[in-house]
């Protein structure tokens, strides 16, 4: 049941999709998180009712919250019972939803790339449909959380996991100038099999996953990364054999002189006071963050190359710890709020 209680100094919350990995762990976040309630979960409307826990096994007597199914009825009923929506949804869904919510007063955190893109025209070549809402594109603000300088609106885009570990990796390169002019950078990033979504499917399938490439040149993530960078790209994202997380290894040519104090001052300049982003002293595994909201990130120099590597969890810095963190801000809690705490869905402990 939805909460009634207007005098409640919590954040109400729901989450849409919250039988999916993101949406869980989302949900989960959100209920340990003690500035948020969470007082709404649901899934597709073909699905039936049923506890969250029995979804995810693991956390019976820990949230049991029912995860009902979604109608857009439902929306007009939600007016002054929830302050923000959490959309871990498929695109179209998000961006035919996302317009009745706001129409609630209910602020919304959409984890899907119904926003992230800025030209409407680059929907139909890289998500396949036509943007119906491109009006919503100019008013949503895209929160890559560690280079988010304007405030948070009603209408929060969530980066791509593939686009935050390499903008997270790059920006601070090319803020500082250090980047020679005309340098397309190389990206190659290789993601769990979580990141294609709980619906089985053969070909991610975990015992038919080994190591393979994909989506060349026509990803979807390529424009959001070139639009954070503010460059082209070459993006050339991998499958792997293994649960949750991505490694990105991004190749640059620095300008001529450019010295390795000057590439540690700007990662240090840009990420000092960041709490998710670690600067480590080793070549990042994804097992180090799994489980976890960090981006870890570690370079090596050779002249006027450079390799950076970067890694994090794609269901938590490049999904639901992400949507928490702005969130967080949004409403003026601390920024890091709920996402330390319990334990996550896939198996991974973190304290």
């Amino acid at each position: 049941m939805l909460s009634t209680d207007k005098t409640s100094s919590l954040v109400r919350s729901i989450v849409l999709g919250a039988a999916g990995y993101s949406g869980a762990e989302l949900a989960v976040i959100l209920a340990r998180n003690p500035y948020f309630e969470l007082v709404g979960a649901y899934a597709s409307a073909g699905r039936s009712a049923e506890p969250f826990s029995s979804l995810y096994p693991r956390y019976k007597q820990q949230l049991d919250i029912l995860v009902q199914p979604w109608t857009d009825e439902l929306a007009a009923g939600l007016n002054g019972k929830i302050d923000v929506a959490f959309l871990a949804l498929p695109h179209e869904a998000s961006e035919a939803v996302t317009p009745m919510l706001l129409a609630q007063g209910i602020d919304v955190v959409d984890l899907s790339g119904a926003f992230r893109l800025k030209q409407p025209q680059l929907y139909p070549q890289y998500y396949g449909y036509e943007h119906q809402h491109p009006e919503l594109l100019e008013e949503a603000v895209y929160s890559l959380m560690e280079w988010q300088s304007t405030p948070l609106p009603r209408l929060i885009s969530v980066p791509g996991c593939y686009p935050t570990a390499c903008s997270l990796a790059l920006l601070p390169l090319i803020k500082a100038g250090l980047v020679a002019e005309g340098c397309v950078p190389v990206i190659n990033a290789t993601s769990g099999v979580s990141g294609a979504g709980r619906k089985a499917a053969l070909s991610t399938s975990f015992c038919e996953v080994g190591l393979n490439a994909y989506g060349f040149f026509k990803h979807r993530h390529r424009p959001e990364i070139e639009q954070n960078l503010g460059r082209k790209v070459v993006f050339t994202p991998h499958l792997g054999n293994f649960k949750r997380g991505i490694l990105a290894t991004s190749v640059v040519t620095l300008k001529a002189g450019v010295t390795a104090e000057q590439v540690n001052a700007a990662f240090n300049s840009a990420y000092t006071g960041k709490p998710l982003v670690r600067l480590v002293s080793h070549s990042p595994n994804v097992a180090d963050v799994a489980g976890t909201p960090y981006c870890d990130i570690y370079w090596q120099q050779d002249g006027e190359q450079l390799v950076v590597v970067s890694a994090i969890d794609n269901l938590l810095k490049g999904a639901a710890a992400q949507a928490m963190q702005a969130a967080n801000v949004r409403f003026g809690k601390p920024e890091t709020a709920g996402l330390f705490a319990g334990v996550s869905f896939a198996g991974v402990s973190h304290e």
